[in-house]
């Protein structure tokens, strides 16, 4: 489904400041399977995600998505088959514009239109059905600037938004970070339902080591730009892989020392 074969990037090359976080790194990515990405920070989590939807450009190695090619495609290209959340609540809308006008713009993702001509033939019905389907009401305040909306609102639009033309790849980089724990379960129970109801094979990126287990099917850990850890998210305990990756931790703060 998602091929990754010899990915390199280094930052900074040639100075002080050189930095190498992937070196012939190669993954494939099954279809309709969650794949959890787990990792201290500097891993290389956030800078994978961004290899693949094309925000930064790798140095060597291929991309390759159901049999598309992405490797030289740029980001807004990429867009059109791959959808993402990130952890701000606000980088995935635009707040000053209402539910129904980014709702609007996500399904017109890909087509050329004119803001005028945007509104006037947006299938208004087919976008309150899919505001009903999240059960928070949003159905009810179309005329509704974002920014007025909650962050756990923002968020579930967020991921409406990046699912709603059926992507073949969503990414969740800690797309539940920035959000109090009570709301953070709401929107992981709302990005599952929404997953294995459209059947999207997805990526997500998480610290919290229950939701990985509870959420995803596959769990894969780097460390400095390689995979130490490739386990079914059924076949670990929680306290197995907090060992780990506290092991894992250690592990880079003695190498870094």
């Amino acid at each position: 489904m998602l091929t990754i074969n010899n990915l390199s990037k280094t930052f900074y090359p040639g100075t002080p400041e050189e930095q190498r976080v992937f070196h012939k790194f190669s993954l494939d990515i099954e279809e309709n399977v969650c794949t959890t990405i787990l990792g201290p920070n500097g891993c290389g989590k956030s800078t994978l995600f961004n290899l693949i939807s094309g925000s930064i450009k790798n140095d060597e190695g291929t991309i390759n998505l159901n049999d598309i090619e992405l490797t030289e495609l740029p980001e807004e290209k990429r867009a059109v088959y791959i959808g993402k959340v990130n952890q701000d609540p606000s980088m995935g809308v635009s707040p000053n514009l209402n539910i129904l006008e980014n709702m609007s713009i996500a399904l017109k993702k890909g087509d050329k239109f004119t803001f005028k001509k945007l509104l006037k033939y947006t299938d208004v019905d087919f976008l309150v059905k899919k505001l009903k389907e999240l059960d928070l009401g949003l159905e009810d305040k179309l005329t509704t600037q974002v920014k007025f909306l909650s962050g756990g609102q923002r968020q579930s639009l967020s991921l409406l938004m990046a699912t709603i033309k059926s992507p073949k790849l969503l990414l969740l980089d800690e797309h539940t970070a920035a959000l109090d724990p009570k709301t953070s379960k709401l929107i992981m129970d709302k990005t599952k339902d929404l997953i294995d109801r459209e059947k999207i094979t997805t990526m997500m990126i998480t610290h919290n080591l229950r939701h990985a287990i509870k959420y995803s099917d596959r769990i894969i850990m780097l460390s400095k730009g390689r995979i130490v850890l490739d386990v079914k998210a059924q076949d670990i305990t929680e306290d197995q892989l907090n060992r780990l990756y506290n092991e894992n931790i250690l592990r880079d703060l003695r190498q870094a020392s």
